[in-house]
């Protein structure tokens, strides 16, 4: 008997695609179209070839040394912000309560920052940190440190830092600690009978059931910190100097303040693709990682528990017969 496949579903589809078309597809070709080009102005371009994307990737130049400087800030931001947010998170996730009446109060103040938009986020650091009626500035001045976000590039990059600290950190926690809310309660009773440590118990359950969403957590965070415009311009402006001008600061005073749309296309298109290609890195080694040790514990579950893939295999008899 033939299957009768019904086609007019895709209609359905249809509108979703006109709007990504004209939201993303449109845009992108306007991009692509521009970085093959120059201009002089009124309207008029004319064909430049691969000549912008020779300049952005020649560090000797001027324009390919503006990109460098800008992209290591980028990384050496993106790294700052992993290294300290994602151990933070997981431990905010294991110290929040499980169960009882505080975990709605805990849920609801842990996203408390990610409701606030992200330009006021950047307004709120800005009076805050300020020296003359800032809380933050005026207590380290009157604590005798010589701080000031406006005039010193370290104090800049603290100032960044920790407002990013301060409001992305729960976007880890809540993800991690739904990922320690499908643990079953039968793994911590087995891994109490054996007299498992604290210690046993986060490296051998915790962790790698937080392998998962750690991952996500890992290429949400990475992404908009390698995007991130709003906050620190609205803080710093990219200053002082350059100190804080990233990629996307970068972009956009090339693209509107000096109108330089060639460069500034070609510069878009570079950044787009370092950015998903970092995200397939990390997701391709991320998924590697977990094949590898499905596959221990097909082969081997005791290699698997003693990795730290599972808890001990010994452990779901002992809990049966203390069920």
């Amino acid at each position: 008997m033939t299957k009768t496949v019904n086609q007019k579903a895709w209609l359905l589809v249809l509108p979703v695609f006109a709007v990504v078309a004209f939201s993303a597809v449109l845009p992108l070709m306007t991009v692509v179209n521009y970085s093959f080009q120059d201009t002089f102005g009124n309207n008029q371009f004319f064909w430049n070839g691969l000549g912008w994307f020779q300049e952005l990737l020649d560090p000797s130049s001027q324009f390919g040394e503006r990109f460098f400087d800008s992209l290591w800030r980028n990384l050496l931001f993106s790294a700052i912000i992993l290294a300290i947010e994602v151990p933070l998170g997981i431990a905010v996730a294991l110290s929040m309560p499980r169960e009882g009446r505080s975990v709605a109060f805990c849920l609801v103040l842990m996203a408390l920052p990610l409701l606030i938009p992200w330009n006021v986020v950047g307004t709120i650091w800005q009076v805050f940190a300020r020296t003359d009626i800032g809380l933050l500035g005026a207590t380290l001045n009157g604590l005798g440190i010589d701080y000031n976000y406006a005039g010193s590039a370290l104090a800049a990059w603290v100032t960044i830092v920790t407002m990013d600290v301060w409001h992305w950190t729960s976007l880890v926690a809540l993800l991690c600690y739904a990922g320690l809310k499908s643990i079953p309660d039968a793994y911590y009773q087995a891994a109490r009978i054996d007299g498992a440590s604290q210690w046993a118990i986060f490296r051998t359950i915790q962790l790698p059931k937080m392998r998962r969403v750690l991952l996500i957590a890992v290429l949400l965070r990475f992404m908009d910190s390698f995007m991130i415009y709003t906050e620190p311009f609205v803080l710093t402006g990219g200053g002082p100097g350059n100190a804080t001008t990233f990629l996307s600061i970068d972009l956009v005073k090339l693209a509107l303040g000096q109108f330089d749309l060639g460069r500034a296309a070609a510069m878009s298109l570079v950044y787009n693709l370092i950015i998903l290609s970092v995200c397939w890195v990390f997701y391709t080694v991320m998924t590697n990682v977990d094949a590898g040790n499905r596959t221990v514990l097909a082969d081997d579950p005791a290699d698997a528990a003693a990795s730290g893939s599972l808890p001990q295999a010994t452990t779901i008899p002992l809990d049966r017969r203390a069920a």
